[in-house]
């Protein structure tokens, strides 16, 4: 009776034994195919972003016209890595067969007369030579259905964390950067640290100089220059939204980049491998760079990062808080963007594939 009742107890064992290795077995296995699937969806998602421009059907000589008078503009804002974007338009632009304009304002000034505004909407809509075209330049949004044109630019741009612009514009002026190193910036002489400016109550670091972002994205009203306006935030919001296709952030640029190439190709198509070559770093155990990356080609000289005590009273003022609200605004959208047109395979975003098709077309 013993031995029976020893019998079955490792009979139950083994039993219990070989279904935990089976479940084992099954759990490696589902892995592997996991695996292999994410393999393959990457190799897919690259495909697709590789194939983009391959139309479907064949094209009208206007629907050809159509895609070749596209604009995009680039309203730029100071110290957002500007020109190490704006450095990959200039590096695409042959091989994508489009052209890139720099719009350049007397004094750098952000806003335009009305007359110049108009015939800056005239010129870009007319200039028929220069299209497909890429814009790009330090001016605040400007709306072109005001001035009765049809058509109407795909707008872009990027912000970044309000303060770490301040700083770096602060000692920009001072400083310059490492891609014009000898060239004698307006403050040049002046070794004053940011943190001794913000302790001195010195103009060039108060909160008014914060004040770029919001107004960049507000436009030309009066009230979009007026350091701390509530109108101003809420309608520089507004535009984001309705107006502009994609907003970037300095901190995350390649999401950014990898977005543009996957929902623009027609100007930004290699636009992310280039990126990646400029941002390639020399380190041991790794393949060496490629040759010819130039995506980040600034970086300010002798930035001293500001002290706690200044971030604190930087963080006090109230147009601070704004910009920062707005800064937050748009990567909460940017952020949504990301989280429904990328995907993480094997650690690296790739941009998803269509994820509609068409059906029940009537008649046949």
């Amino acid at each position: 009776m013993g031995f029976s009742r020893t019998m079955q107890t490792r009979y139950q064992l083994l039993m219990a034994l070989l279904f935990v290795a089976a479940i084992i077995y099954l759990e490696n296995q589902i892995q592997r195919l996991e695996a292999a699937r994410d393999k393959m969806e990457h190799v897919l998602a690259t495909m697709q972003l590789h194939s983009l421009q391959v139309p479907q059907f064949r094209r009208s000589d206007e629907d050809l016209a159509k895609s070749n008078d596209q604009i995009v503009i680039y309203n730029r804002v100071p110290k957002t890595a500007s020109t190490s974007f704006v450095g990959l338009a200039y590096d695409l632009c042959q091989r994508n067969g489009y052209n890139v304009i720099h719009l350049n304002t007397t004094r750098n000034s952000p806003i335009m007369s009305i007359q110049d505004q108009e015939r800056f909407v005239t010129n870009v809509t007319s200039w028929n030579a220069k299209k497909p075209a890429f814009y790009h330049g330090h001016l605040s949004y400007l709306e072109f259905g005001r001035f009765g044109l049809p058509q109407k630019p795909v707008y872009i741009n990027i912000v970044r964390k309000p303060l770490d612009r301040l700083v770096s514009y602060y000692y920009f002026v001072r400083w310059g950067d490492d891609f014009r190193p000898h060239l004698r910036r307006n403050k040049h002489g002046d070794s004053k640290t940011f943190d001794d400016c913000v302790e001195q109550g010195e103009p060039d670091c108060a909160p008014e100089k914060l004040w770029m972002q919001v107004p960049f994205f507000c436009g030309h009203a009066v009230e979009c220059w007026e350091p701390g306006n509530r109108w101003a935030l809420e309608e520089a919001k507004r535009n984001l939204v309705a107006n502009y296709f994609l907003v970037g952030v300095t901190e995350e640029l390649e999401d950014f980049v990898m977005l543009l190439e996957a929902a623009l190709p027609k100007f930004f198509r290699g636009a992310t491998s280039l990126f990646q070559q400029g941002n390639c770093q020399e380190l041991p155990g790794r393949p060496p760079c490629p040759p010819g990356g130039k995506s980040h080609l600034r970086k300010t000289s002798n930035k001293q990062e500001p002290s706690k005590e200044t971030v604190r009273k930087i963080q006090r003022s109230q147009i601070w808080q704004m910009e920062n609200e707005f800064y937050q605004f748009a990567l909460n959208q940017f952020h949504h963007v990301v989280r429904r047109s990328l995907r993480r395979v094997n650690g690296e975003l790739t941009p998803l594939g269509a994820q509609f098709f068409y059906e029940k077309i009537r008649p046949r």
